[in-house]
């Protein structure tokens, strides 16, 4: 069997792919369409590494996927080839249920976590639900029901009532420096929508899009389903960093960054960098996506700006969400675009954008406007900086052998990087069995950039600080047991 043929013919077809991602599909096709025969001896890692010239851990991660899924075994001899009549069978069974309806870019999606575990610890970006004011938002419900008319049962702006977008061009305009007017604002159904939106109505199939390297998956779904090219741009601890290469080889028409707390490393873009990059995206012709995704939750010291309002004028297309500050089953965002696409975009939602949820956009207009959502903010800022520092002594106390912690000064989650001789992949299937949530690092990285690529993405807002430190100590067994493996 010639891997590196293989491995070269599959890669042509899955461009943008991680090459962990791309080496684990790779020998699982080949596997079950059978170019690689049950019983067959697979190379030693570090002779396919040599062969492919990729990095050992690559392979040692595709084996262990490979085995977690039955479809290798290894003993004292190497790893084999199993024997996977059934594995074929099943699989089998699966692809007459798909085909022949479901696209391929629906099934090279990854597969979502287990429901029960999206509230565990610790699951990136899910807010403390139980210090929600539910009983508050409930009154502020009834009060838009009961002053409903017949006529808001129509279908309705398609960009939103009018309310809730003047309340947070307010809000943001005060705690954001944002620079909007109402009109700029499209409501959405969140940061996804959004994102699809953007992908479709400012860029044409093919062309290029940067993405921050590692970054947010969902992204990464929305840009790849609107058929654009991903060209990725390492991070540093200071966000991203393009070189002059970059701008000269692959200009893009689309930048999407986090600037705020960037997803998932954590570093906050500087006030040089953001300058620089919508100075250059002007002279490119680019156009910025600011997700300003947990730009609310600041831990040290005071937040920088949002980028959209630097300059006048700015090429930033500014997205936000209440999933993070309120709740995810909310379903409501927005989106900020420049004066000059208002028209446009008017036109474009008003034909292909569901209208509706009006008792919910006019109680979250009141819960802004009241003043209430700056109480709630405050006391969740609180709140978090207290769970973040249960977390960071309880890494340091159980975890500081294994790995360096990022991301700390804002936001709702931290990354804890691990040596490399650990496979973040195996740690975070191993915490999941055992119900924790410790999503692996390196599932996140776009392309083959140089960049920290290797541990776990942890949550902490939704813990009570009291189970913090039970939970990391469970963490850093489970990371031990899987590095004397």
């Amino acid at each position: 069997m010639d891997y590196a043929l293989l491995f070269t013919d599959f890669s042509k077809n899955h461009c943008g792919w991680s090459q962990q991602r791309l080496l684990h599909e790779c020998l699982r096709s080949a596997i079950k369409t059978g170019k690689l025969n049950s019983g067959t001896r697979m190379l030693a890692t570090r002779q396919l590494a040599s062969d492919l010239g990729i990095a050992r851990n690559t392979v040692l991660y595709a084996y262990e996927q490979l085995a977690t899924e039955g479809y290798v075994r290894s003993d004292r001899r190497g790893t084999f080839v199993a024997d996977i009549k059934l594995a074929k069978v099943r699989d089998e069974h699966v692809s007459q249920l798909l085909h022949p309806g479901l696209s391929q870019r629906a099934q090279v999606l990854p597969s979502r976590q287990p429901e029960t575990s999206l509230t565990a610890a610790f699951t990136p970006g899910i807010p403390s639900l139980v210090d929600f004011p539910i009983h508050l938002w409930r009154r502020l419900l009834e009060r838009a029901w009961s002053s409903t008319t017949a006529t808001q049962l129509n279908y309705g702006d398609a960009a939103g009532e009018p309310l809730l977008r003047a309340a947070i061009a307010d809000h943001l305009r005060a705690s954001r420096g944002v620079i909007c007017e109402p009109s700029q604002v499209f409501i959405t159904d969140g940061t996804q929508s959004s994102l699809d939106l953007c992908a479709h109505a400012f860029a044409d199939k093919g062309d290029v899009v940067w993405m921050e390297s590692p970054g947010y998956r969902g992204a990464l779904n929305a840009f790849h389903a609107a058929e654009l090219r991903i060209h990725p741009i390492a991070v540093d601890l200071d966000g991203i960093a393009p070189s002059e290469d970059d701008w000269h080889k692959s200009s893009p028409k689309l930048i999407y960054v986090t600037p705020s707390h960037q997803f998932p490393l954590g570093g906050v873009l500087t006030l040089e960098r953001r300058i620089a990059l919508i100075e250059q995206a002007r002279t490119a012709g680019a156009l910025l996506i600011e997700d300003d995704y947990d730009s609310e939750f600041r831990h040290d010291g005071p937040p920088l700006p949002a980028m959209q309002g630097l300059m006048p004028n700015a090429p930033v297309i500014y997205l936000g969400t209440f999933s993070k500050t309120m709740f995810p089953a909310l379903r409501i965002g927005f989106m900020i675009v420049p004066q000059g696409f208002v028209a446009a975009i008017n036109d474009l939602v008003s034909q292909s954008v569901s209208r509706g949820r009006t008792a919910d956009q006019l109680a979250l207009a009141d819960f802004l406007s009241s003043g209430q959502f700056a109480r709630h903010l405050r006391r969740m800022r609180r709140l978090y900086r207290q769970r973040r520092d249960g977390m960071n002594a309880a890494l340091e106390r159980h975890t500081r052998a294994f790995g360096k912690v990022y991301g700390t000064s804002s936001g709702m989650h931290l990354v804890l990087a691990l040596d490399e001789s650990i496979s973040d992949m195996k740690v975070s299937a191993n915490a999941l069995e055992q119900g924790i949530v410790a999503h692996a690092l390196s599932a996140h990285v776009i392309g083959e950039v140089k960049a920290i690529r290797n541990g776990l993405v942890l949550g902490y807002a939704q813990v009570p600080i009291q189970q913090i430190d039970e939970a990391v100590r469970k963490l850093s067994k489970i990371i031990k047991d899987a590095k004397s493996f």
